[in-house]
């Protein structure tokens, strides 16, 4: 066997009797780290899976919503929804329409809209959540209260779409703001 295929051959055993050293290698951090970052976000393995649906929109807060606007229809060649004021939400919507999803522009409505809250840290605006779809909100809501996920809002709200929505807390979703829709 010469030099170059003895060391390949070798290599190719490394890898076959100890793969987990190669993953971890590769991936850059020993295993022992992975799983012990990944329990900070909820504790214990899950009592039961949650099944989430398709991405229904990412939701990005928006300093001039008439703008914000123009630019997804005019510059992007978007169809775009008519503004939507939402008085119990504190907003005003303008759904994007994308091939495979939406994009909900989101805009301060009345004065103790949280998004003039996220506007004041983030001046130029940004994406404020994500919305996921469920079957069934409330089912949801059980699992999500047996492995210890913080929901903002414990009683589903009714969101732009009329339907009921639930928000979850960034603390739990890996930093993320991720609201739940019924589809």
């Amino acid at each position: 066997i010469s030099r170059q295929n003895n060391t390949i051959f070798s290599g190719f055993l490394f890898v076959v009797l100890f793969p987990w050293k190669m993953l971890s290698s590769f991936l850059g951090f020993g295993l022992r780290v992975g799983i012990a970052s990944s329990s900070r976000f909820y504790s214990g393995a899950p009592k039961k899976l949650l099944e989430v649906g398709r991405l229904n929109h990412v939701a990005i807060a928006v300093p001039n919503l008439e703008e914000s606007t123009a630019l997804y229809r005019d510059v992007l060649g978007a169809k775009v929804s008519p503004a939507e004021d939402l008085p119990e939400h504190g907003v005003t919507t303008v759904f994007v329409e994308l091939e495979n999803s939406k994009l909900e522009l989101l805009h301060p409505f009345g004065e103790n809209s949280p998004i003039a809250g996220f506007l004041q840290s983030k001046p130029l605006g940004g994406i404020h959540h994500i919305c996921l779809e469920v079957e069934d909100i409330h089912k949801a809501l059980e699992q999500l209260d047996k492995n210890d996920v913080k929901v903002i809002n414990k009683e589903p709200k009714i969101g732009a779409h009329g339907k009921p929505v639930v928000f979850l807390h960034p603390k739990s979703m890996n930093g993320v703001l991720l609201e739940l829709e019924q589809v």
